[in-house]
């Protein structure tokens, strides 16, 4: 049993992966919801401080390098446009922006691209951890939803 949550801790830690991936995984591995839910929630907040305070000098350096300069430059487009569309959409609402952004589950979104996104646009640390935490709890809870059929169910009775 502390496999499967060594399991869903770590796919939750994983970048355009995170609690989207997660959760279903855990759900498929019929594991008690609450329980689950709090270790996805912590895995996928782990690494929110690491980024923002390094992620964005670390891409700028291996940009120019040989072996990473790919993956850098991809992160680093992915971020810079992920901070564009923020700004747009958001202008001195960048925080409820960043928290919608990381909050519902599309592709592209999620706890590491918005850190990215929201240090690449100088957000303050403590607003991106709380907006970012705020949009983690939300997108959890989207897709703990999902996963147990929830929107399934509401679904067949609208039909």
């Amino acid at each position: 049993m502390i496999t499967n949550y060594l399991w869903i801790f770590f796919i939750s830690m994983v970048p355009l992966i995170e609690l989207r991936g997660a959760i279903p995984v855990s759900q498929a591995l019929q594991m008690p919801v609450v329980p689950s839910y709090i270790i996805c929630i912590l895995g996928n907040m782990l690494p929110v401080p690491v980024i923002y305070l390094f992620a964005r000098r670390f891409l700028e350096w291996g940009k120019d390098k040989k072996a990473i300069g790919g993956i850098c430059r991809f992160f680093l487009e992915k971020g810079t446009a992920a901070g564009a569309k923020l700004q747009s959409k958001a202008g001195k609402g960048i925080f409820i922006a960043l928290l919608l952004f990381v909050g519902i589950p599309v592709p592209g979104t999620g706890a590491w691209t918005g850190t990215l996104a929201a240090s690449l646009l100088d957000m303050k640390f403590k607003d991106t951890v709380i907006a970012v935490t705020l949009g983690v709890l939300l997108a959890g809870c989207i897709m703990m939803a999902g996963s147990l059929g929830l929107f399934s169910a509401l679904f067949s009775f609208i039909k």
